[in-house]
């Protein structure tokens, strides 16, 4: 929304929440998430087209078109517990929509969203006296967290699903004209809604599974002390694969991937497609697996106990650059090292407050540090956990000085000098390749 604000000058933009403290952080200028840049588009139009406000039946009596961008996390109760999207909230808003329209509205899904919801939206929002007419539409987003205000001035492309009717296709190039504001026409596709659900659902579900289908064969380098990083290079100059989402790691985080490939399970399932099911719950399992693997093999390294031990974390955002935690493969590991009853140490820039939330159910067996020399100072080992480019660039050697002898580093990025770690004296172990190590 302050990306369209930029570009949009004429148009007002009105974001509205139910959390006071979250909105007031907006309006303020001090914003409640981390993305690089974001800060400075929200200052060029706050006040001026970009608004926040808390009066949500007042912004939609108002809007001529209503983005409804709700949380849709995974079922956690009842039917499809564990896969299908909690729509409470999408249905709470569209009600909501319904009960302060007195004109005509567009009203475009941004959040991921099950195949064939609109017609559940368009449904609700029919169900009223009549006299408002209005158009759903799905327009997707596909930007990345870290790199957001890039993929928004510059997408690949801006996905549009509408109705083959006569108000379908008005509302459909109300919004393409909006987008045209500053992305090329070539780059707005239009499709039917149903498509349009389904691609966010399909692409980041084929972003995961060549991240899994990488992690599975750096178990095979391990094994075979073939090097990850130089088949990938091998396979990602074929022009037919390409070379992203072939870094192998402890696994992907996010609030989208997991959720959104257990959604797509459940709707395969749903439409009698055992095996679509089961080959999409594949790539959610191998992740699970290359993160239990990647503590097997610490505990392994470091005589089969931690117990006792002191293990520092470096990073525990889900990737660089951005202060979220969901679903971070660091969540899974520091809770799977602290049964083993090491002592867990958690560094991070941006993504500490979030840490101490995921994990405060762990007591005083986490400790929360901002500053990595001392989260690694009378450590045992550290575990590289988000790619932070600060961590590359730290003082290994003082580092080193500091920790309990022999010394370990497990990269779960492949980001550092392995070489040059070992040099030092540490004990080097990454994804999908050969340790270094005199043990």
């Amino acid at each position: 929304m302050a990306m369209i604000a930029r570009k949009c000058p004429e148009v007002r933009v009105t974001v509205v929440d139910i959390n006071v403290e979250r909105i007031a952080q907006w309006q303020s200028g001090s914003l409640p998430i981390y993305e690089p840049g974001l800060k400075e588009v929200v200052d060029e139009c706050l006040n001026r087209n970009l608004f926040f406000s808390t009066d949500v039946d007042r912004a939609i009596a108002e809007a001529d078109m209503i983005f409804v961008s709700v949380n849709t996390p995974t079922k956690t109760f009842g039917q499809g517990a564990g896969r299908a999207a909690d729509l409470q909230y999408w249905e709470k808003t569209a009600r909501q929509i319904l009960a302060n329209s007195t004109t005509d509205k567009i009203v475009v899904e941004k959040s991921t969203l099950p195949v064939r919801t609109a017609a559940a939206m368009q449904r609700i929002l029919d169900s009223g006296p009549g006299t408002v007419k209005f158009e759903v539409l799905s327009n997707p987003e596909f930007l990345a967290e870290g790199t957001a205000i890039a993929d928004l001035q510059n997408p690949d492309r801006v996905l549009i699903g509408g109705h083959a009717t006569e108000a379908g296709r008005r509302a459909v190039a109300a919004l393409v004209d909006l987008y045209a504001h500053w992305v090329p026409r070539e780059r707005i596709l239009t499709t039917n809604v149903w498509s349009a659900e389904l691609s966010k659902l399909a692409a980041n579900a084929f972003l995961a599974q060549r991240v899994s289908s990488i992690n599975a064969l750096s178990a095979l380098c391990e094994a075979t002390e073939a090097d990850v990083g130089e088949v990938a290079r091998a396979i990602g100059m074929d022009s037919r694969i390409g070379p992203r989402f072939l870094n192998a790691s402890v696994g992907f985080g996010g609030s989208c991937f997991k959720k959104d490939i257990l959604n797509l399970v459940y709707l395969c399932e749903s439409y009698g497609l055992a095996e679509s099911a089961a080959y999409w719950q594949q790539v959610v399992s191998m992740n699970d697996w290359q993160q239990d693997r990647f503590v097997r093999n610490m505990v392994g390294r470091m005589f089969n106990t931690v117990s006792g031990k002191r293990v520092a974390l470096f990073g525990f955002a889900f990737k660089k650059d951005t202060g979220d935690t969901r679903e971070s493969p660091a969540i899974r590991v520091a809770r799977q090292l602290v049964e083993e009853r090491a002592q867990v140490v958690v560094t991070d820039p941006k993504a500490l407050k979030n840490a101490a939330s995921d994990l405060r159910d762990l007591g005083d067996r986490v400790i929360f540090e901002p500053d990595p020399y001392a989260a690694a100072a009378g450590a045992h080992a550290i575990a590289l956990m988000t790619e932070w480019d600060c961590y590359a660039a730290l003082d290994y050697r003082r580092i080193y000085a500091g920790m309990m002898k022999p010394a370990f580093v497990f990269d779960g990025r492949n980001r550092l000098d392995h070489q040059a770690l070992y040099e030092i004296g540490f004990n080097v172990c990454g994804i999908g390749k050969t340790p270094l190590s005199d043990l």
